[in-house]
């Protein structure tokens, strides 16, 4: 089954063009971990005016795509962002989980 995810998330004001350029350029490892996960149809948008970053994903297996942060890949990827956006101590995104009200087909 599919599950839809909404997470807000924050960027520093000064990195916007660098967090682009980042998820540009994602490292392969973490491309292959996010695809292994069942991470697919994923997007970020930000707001400029904020900082606020908005994730759109749909993973195929949520406890499989919750495995990921122990993995080395996603470990260096967050040590690779933790200077310019909000993180928690152990260098994770702060990221909020939003409850989905609405969808469409």
């Amino acid at each position: 089954m599919t599950v839809r995810m909404g997470q807000l998330m924050h960027v520093y004001p000064d990195q916007y063009d660098e967090y682009e350029r980042r998820h540009n350029n994602l490292f392969p490892e973490m491309r292959k971990a996010l695809k292994e996960a069942g991470a697919h149809n994923y997007s970020i948008f930000l707001d400029k005016k904020t900082g606020n970053l908005f994730a759109y994903l749909e993973v195929d297996n949520i406890e499989k795509y919750n495995a990921i942060a122990g993995s080395a890949a996603c470990k260096k990827w967050w040590a690779y962002m933790e200077p310019i956006m909000d993180t928690n101590a152990d260098q994770s995104q702060v990221t909020l989980n939003l409850h989905e009200v609405f969808h469409l087909d």
